[in-house]
């Protein structure tokens, strides 16, 4: 098994057992919904959920949509911009705060647990195809 899997599969499993969900929010405010990070891909606010608002690569409040404000890798608001100082938040269902979620290795209080690292490394493979990635991941 990979190394990086097994510290995934880790992760999800105290999240699991915990009960904890982890939501994203973007925009100047993070007051934008922008989706759940390790909710199921049937969810409808999965970010896995390719059919749904915050997994399809069409929608303007996914991630995976490149051309949209949450998604591109230019906007400031987006998790794939490298430079940005304003990417999405991560928190759980009763508001703690888990770091920004930012390919930005340099931003301070950067999500840095073993799924989000997991994404920020694979982002352009994922928005390919959200619904196998969920699969290699969760299951």
């Amino acid at each position: 098994m990979n190394k990086n899997i097994f510290f995934l599969f880790t992760f999800l499993i105290s999240i699991i057992a915990s009960g904890q969900t982890m939501h994203l929010y973007g925009g100047s405010n993070h007051d934008v919904y922008l989706g759940c990070l390790n909710c199921n891909s049937y969810d409808s606010n999965s970010i896995w959920n390719e059919y749904g608002t915050y997994g399809s690569s069409y929608n303007t409040k996914s991630i995976w949509n490149e051309y949209g404000t949450y998604g591109s890798k230019y906007n400031t608001f987006s998790p794939w911009n490298s430079y940005s100082n304003d990417p999405p938040i991560v928190v759980d269902k009763d508001g703690n705060f888990y770091g920004y979620f930012t390919v930005n290795a340099y931003k301070s209080k950067r999500a840095d647990f073993e799924l989000a690292l997991t994404i920020y490394k694979y982002h352009n493979e994922i928005r390919e195809d959200v619904s196998e990635w969920y699969d290699n991941i969760f299951d």
